[in-house]
Formats: structure tokens, sequence, C-alpha cells
């Protein structure tokens, strides 16, 4: 009977021990079409962390309905984003932070090795962490993208790392990073990106700040990303020196019928419009990376909505993206959950001198 798990590369004792870093986010489709968003939505719709509704009820609905027809529309919407060069916003940004916090912590005197990964699509957890292992890594920190944690998003991840490792005979020590949405240094570069955008463009007369939605079950069930949210808000207020009139939480990217946790960003800004506020300034802190939910439905839709209610300027604020306060602040998190494990050149130095050491004494190879 052939084994279910993976082979493992021939163990050899002169190969140093490495710590590896997998900084995750949510996905992306391969291209902006219909043909490449429609197994994107698959993956992503069919996890039962994302849609809690019993498979037997929920499938026809995803493949009968919405898998025929959300595809066309969501590439539409893809298409907007896309870059020419770079291609899709959500993987440039975080390719480019993984390549930089690899940087940053070297700088440190940390030698690890940093890969990005996408909950769904491509470059998918499994592969990523299987060419952390074929590298020699040992010791794996799993660092979400996400702020804050809820079950849909942090806990997805977690899942697709445990799928991962019940197919590996040699299991990796593992960590994961759940939350830091109260970690001073991300509320200092949230702040510090939001006064470089004042300081280039004028204040308006209130900041929104819009989190990605849930539905509002995921509160009474435990789900501590509504509460984890708000914290951000008020610590990120605080910070700015924002009086409570002068800031508003928000929630957007509803899907369903269902009720999602309120505000809801959109209806929010044409309300706004409406009773005479003439500019606003949208923040989205729950994203790291700008993507379809910030570009798209914030930059473009949410503006539209707003002016058309009688508004007369929306300012978008940029997501962290690969901004130095977010680095420092990323780092600083990454070498916070790795205490403990020898990252540095010297560790990389002496786990050598050790193997050839065994080497010389005779030990197999």
């Amino acid at each position: 009977m052939p084994s279910r798990f993976a082979p493992e590369p021939r163990f050899r004792h002169d190969q140093s021990a490495r710590t590896g870093i997998l900084l995750c986010n949510l996905g992306t489709p391969a291209a902006p079409t219909a043909a490449a968003v429609r197994p994107y939505l698959a993956e992503f719709l069919g996890d039962d962390r994302v849609v809690e509704i019993p498979k037997l009820a929920w499938w026809p609905i995803l493949h009968g309905i919405i898998l025929r027809t959300r595809p066309a529309k969501s590439a539409a919407k893809y298409a907007t984003v896309w870059h020419e060069k770079d291609g899709s916003p959500l993987l440039h940004w975080t390719t480019r932070q993984a390549t930089l916090l690899r940087g940053w912590l070297g700088e440190r005197g940390h030698n690890v090795l940093v890969l990005p990964a996408m909950r769904y699509g491509t470059p998918s957890i499994a592969a990523q962490l299987d060419a952390l292992k074929k590298d020699g890594a040992t010791r794996i920190l799993i660092l979400p993208l996400y702020p804050q944690y809820s079950g849909t998003t942090t806990a997805s991840v977690f899942d697709a790392v445990y799928d991962w490792a019940k197919t590996q005979r040699h299991i990796p020590e593992l960590r994961f990073v759940n939350r830091y949405h109260d970690d001073a240094g991300y509320i200092e570069a949230l702040a510090q990106r939001i006064e470089a955008h004042w300081r280039g463009h004028g204040r308006g007369e209130k900041l929104v700040m819009s989190f990605h939605g849930v539905p509002e079950r995921t509160l009474h069930l435990g789900d501590p990303y509504h509460c984890e949210s708000h914290k951000t808000a008020r610590l990120l207020a605080e910070r700015l020196k924002l009086g409570n009139e002068q800031y508003l939480v928000t929630f957007q990217s509803r899907f369903g019928k269902a009720k999602w946790l309120e505000p809801y960003t959109e209806p929010s800004l044409i309300a706004m419009a409406q009773a005479g506020t003439r500019r606003v300034d949208v923040v989205c802190p729950g994203f790291t990376s700008d993507c379809l939910e910030t570009l798209e439905e914030i930059k473009q839709e949410a503006r539209e909505a707003f002016l058309h209610a009688g508004g007369q300027q929306f300012e978008y604020i940029d997501c962290l993206n690969d901004s130095a306060p977010w680095m420092t602040a990323l780092c600083d998190i990454a070498q916070r959950h790795m205490q403990g494990w020898p990252t540095g050149r010297e560790d990389d130095a002496e786990l050598n001198a050790r193997a050839q050491h065994a080497k010389a004494a005779g030990a197999p190879l």
C-alpha cells in the first residue's frame, strides 16, 4: 500500500538547520479573466471557514449559480486594478513584503528564509512550505498578513498548514502568529501613513476606517474580529488625537443576504454626503496590502457613491504596502515570535561546525 506521506529528502548530518517565515495573505486569481477567477472563487467560497453553511445546502448554490455568473463580473473588477507589469496588486505587495522582510531581518543579524504564500490561488501555502522545507527549514513561523484575528481568515491559514502537515513524515517545528491588532509598531505605521497623506493632500472632515466585513453571527459565536477591529481603530484614533466625532468605523465587502457587521461602508458614506459632509478620508487598517477590496471597492466604487450622493472630495489613503514604518513593525513582530530559535549567522556557523564534527566522527550522511 502506498504511503500517504510525501517523500522526504535524504537526511544529511552536514546540512544546516534553517529558520523560515511564511508570509500569508488571502489570495488572488492568476489573471483578470473569468476562466482564472472561477477556480479561485471555487476554492475561496468552498472553504468551510468562509461560508459556514452545510455543503448539502451550499454546494448547489455555489456551483449551480455563483460560479456560473460571478466570475465574469469579478474578472471585470480585477481588470480595473491589474498592473500591466506587476499583475495582481495583492500578490505584488505580498511578494515585495516577503523580500523586504528577509532583507530587513538580515540587517538585524537574522539569516532566515522568507516566502510569500496565498491561502487561495498561487503560490499556495502547501507549495511554499514544501519549498521552505526543501531549502532546509526545520523551524517555520506562520505569519498571516491579517492584523485582526478571525476564523474566516487567520484560522483558515492555519487549517491549510495543518492539512499540509498531515502529508509530512518529518514535520518542521511550527509557530503561529494569531494577531497584532494592537501592536504599537503596526498602529504607528498606520498613523504615519495617514499623517503623510494629510501633509500632501490636506485633511478631511472625517476619517472613515473601513474594515473587511464578516457575518454578524460570527461575533455571537465567539469570533474576536469585531472587537479587535474596534480596538485597532481606537488606538489609531488616540495616536492621531482624534475625537469620537472625527472618525467612523465601518465594515465593507458584504456578501449574500445575511446580516454582516455594521455599519456598512458604502451606505455610511452616502449618508454622510447627504448630511452635508463635503470631504472624507478613507483608510483600510485591516488590509496590509492594497488589493481588489481597497483599490476597486473603496477607491473606485465607494468614491463614486460618495460623490454621487453630494460629497465633493473623497481621499483614499493607501494601505501599508512596503512603507518603512510597516516593514519595521513586521520585522519586530517576526523577531518577537522567533525568540529562542537560532536565526543568526553565528548560529548557522555553530550548526555547521557540529555537522562537520559529526561527519568527521563517522556519522552516516
